[in-house]
């Protein structure tokens, strides 16, 4: 196949190919961040892998991680081109194959990602070449991903200048660089060795968590088991290895925070010293132990081990010292889908050090209007970072908060203030691998801010009965104390109800907070972020079976949430009949509630009573009610009560695979929203951001 057939096949969806020409250059990480940035700019997204692995039959993870965070729900055999046994085959018959494939996927997406091959197999000098072929033939631009560990900012621009040259030689177009694992130290100096290419060029610095491998990654490369220890914990990375090989107190001194230490299991002296060290103060936070030898502590070690209870992971393995040192010398982590940590790491990296707007505007790709679950998150967490605010988080006893709280601080989303007991809290999160250095961490029972926070609730509450001393005892609960920080501007907002109920969350809210001017109502609205478009529902959380009065509240509210959000507000009070086609006492509140909004609100687009379908669907509305300005494009949807709100918004969810983002609470001075006792991290990584915006009015 010639040059002038292969560039001849260009699709007018948007693309970029990833290409690197070596193995190592951390590629995954700038795909996972590139594929983010593609989310958030809309449409329908997918990944495409030319050549994937086929020496051993297994799935490629690379491949699995970027489908999982793909907008387009593709088949993982449906995003993979051919193997490496195919090219070397018939390299032109394999080219062939790759466009047919490619084109399937670009049909039903607006933008691809192709990530290249990863030289895992039968590398060669010309790999590089083929993977611009292979670009060429896709009418796609490259992203050259060029590895800078190990190499001075001159070695770095040869390599640009010979991959470059390759690349043009194929007949490819080079968009820009990206040199990834650079020495922290040397980010301008690579940069600058790399203007003379013309090209617009970023550097990413060497980050030790995307390659450390995690415990659970060691113990499957020793083909070892965990003998002790939470299971939760083999997932931190072992920042470094050391083999324990001198006595104990020696061992203690060179001991740094992530270590995972190797000792023979008959080493009851370490092995002690190891667990006592690692639930010490003032000692790092090991990752775990690796005692090897295929021995087993002695009985009665192990009772105080056990005696102990530690959570350290402490594995047990076949191999002798040398070889357990060798093979956990030579485990490189990978980002995976499980990797949590290493995903949150990618993507500040390459949000911290990436010009996105230039990198779209360099590759020329369109941007569509439509807006996916992965665009609306995206914006929550760039709208929260570009005017940072500081959130109270009140349950810092909880995992999945602390989690959260790691991926916020990281990617600078906003400011936290954690409530427990400091040791125990930061104890916690150093065992689970997270960063709390930037997070402030108070105790209600015994802090600085008691006496203030007691006299400002008991002249607050004195009207009904609260004495000084009954408020000393109210606001060491969490959730009190948490609401006096946000009333008193010690924080913005607050989040919490991952382990309390709603009424725990927001009773203080309502004592302490209270509502908005000209809103008497405190509702909430639920995100629903369809494949194509973000819709508001309200209320489907908080008030059971609203007035008149409370539902035009919730309706003005549910708009004013809504566009501060981002999404024109277009009001839909539904119903069970549309305009007058019907009566009762359900839809003649629902009639009465509709002119009281415009009543009220006579700049907002409202309608009601209206059905479901002649509110979201065109056809439907052009027969129902053909001159609206509402009807079939309404974007928020007040439901008549809390029941129907409630179904409604899980049915959409679990039939319609919608993302719901929320409840988000509405109506009151200042941002405080409750959390489902279900919540993900990525539920309570949204709503603090969606109470960051809040809080910036």
């Amino acid at each position: 196949m010639r040059a002038r057939s292969e560039a001849s096949t260009c699709v007018s969806t948007s693309s970029i190919y990833l290409a690197s020409p070596e193995g190592d250059t951390g590629k995954s990480t700038i795909a996972l961040g590139t594929l983010h940035l593609l989310t958030a700019t809309g449409g329908r997204v997918g990944v495409f892998r030319p050549i994937a692995r086929s020496s051993d039959g297994s799935r490629d993870y690379i491949l699995e991680l970027l489908i999982e965070h793909d907008s387009v729900d593709l088949a993982y055999e449906d995003c993979i081109g051919v193997t490496y046994d195919h090219v070397h085959q018939d390299p032109n018959a394999a080219l062939a194959e790759i466009v047919a494939r490619f084109h399937q996927v670009a049909d039903v997406c607006d933008s691809v990602l192709v990530v290249g091959s990863d030289y895992t197999d039968v590398a060669n000098a010309s790999e590089l070449g083929f993977n611009a072929r292979i670009a060429a033939s896709l009418g796609t631009p490259i992203l050259l991903a060029l590895k800078a560990a190990g190499r001075t900012p001159a070695e770095v621009r040869s390599l640009a200048d010979v991959c470059l040259a390759e690349i043009k030689e194929n007949h490819a177009h080079a968009a820009a660089l990206i040199a990834n694992r650079c020495d922290p130290d040397q980010l301008d100096a690579i940069r600058t060795a790399l203007e003379p290419t013309g090209l617009p060029a970023w550097t990413l610095p060497e980050e030790p968590v995307l390659i450390a491998p995690t415990m659970a990654e060691l113990m499957a490369e020793l083909n070892g088991s965990l003998y002790s220890g939470d299971p939760e914990l083999l997932g931190r990375e072992a920042m470094s290895v050391m083999v324990g090989g001198m006595t104990a107190e020696h061992i203690l001194e060179r001991l740094t925070e992530g270590v995972v230490v190797i000792a023979p299991a008959d080493r009851s002296d370490v092995l002690l010293a190891l667990v006592s060290a690692n639930a010490a103060e003032g000692f790092p936070k090991l990752s775990g132990i690796i005692l090897n030898g295929g021995l087993k502590p002695h009985p009665m070690i192990e009772q105080l081990v056990q005696g102990l209870q530690p959570t350290l992971p402490i594995v047990c393995c076949e191999q002798g010292t040398y070889e357990t040192a060798r093979a956990a010398a030579h485990v490189r982590g990978r980002v995976g889908v499980s990797s949590v940590r290493k995903i949150d790491a990618a993507l500040a990296v390459m949000e911290e050090h990436v010009d996105s707007r230039t990198m779209l505007d360099r590759l020329q790709l369109a941007i569509p209007k439509v807006v996916t679950p992965q665009m609306f998150e995206y914006q929550l967490i760039e709208r929260a970072r570009a005017d940072r605010r500081h959130i109270v988080l009140p349950e810092g006893d909880d995992d999945r908060i602390l989690r959260a709280a790691g991926q916020l601080l990281r990617r600078q989303v906003a400011d936290l203030t954690l409530l427990g007991e400091e040791k125990s809290v930061r104890g916690r999160a150093q065992e689970l691998g997270i960063d709390l250095s930037a997070a402030r961490v108070i105790d209600p029972t015994n802090s600085e801010y008691s006496e203030e926070f007691a006299n400002s609730y008991h002249e607050l509450r004195k009207h009904k009965g609260i004495n000084l001393d009954r408020a000393y005892t109210i606001i060491r609960d969490v959730s009190y104390f948490g609401t006096m920080m946000v009333h008193l501007g010690y924080a913005d907002g607050m989040v919490s109800g991952a382990r309390h109920t709603t009424a725990h969350t927001i009773r203080p809210a309502f004592e302490i907070i209270k509502t908005l001017p000209g809103v008497s109502t405190v509702s909430s609205v639920f995100f629903m972020c369809l494949a194509d478009q973000v819709l508001t529902y309200g209320d489907c959380a908080v008030v059971p079976d609203p007035s008149t009065e409370q539902l035009a509240d919730i309706a003005i509210s549910s708009a004013a949430t809504a566009a501060q959000f981002g999404i024109d507000p277009r009001v839909a009070l539904l119903s069970y009949s549309t305009g007058e086609s019907g009566s009762g006492a359900d839809v003649d509140r629902v009639r009465a509630a509709t002119e009281l909004v415009r009543q009220r609100a006579p700049e907002l687009l409202v309608e009601g009573p209206i059905q479901y379908d002649a509110a979201v669907e065109p056809s439907v509305a052009a027969t129902k009610m053909p001159d609206s300005l509402v009807a079939g494009r309404a974007t928020v949807l007040v439901f008549p009560d809390l029941n129907t709100g409630n179904n409604t918004y899980k049915a959409v969810q679990r039939s319609a695979g919608a993302v719901a983002v929320g409840p988000v609470l509405q109506g009151l001075n200042k941002p405080i929203n409750d959390l489902s006792r279900g919540a993900l991290v990525g539920d309570i990584v949204n709503t603090v951001a969606i109470t960051a915006i809040q809080a910036q009015g």
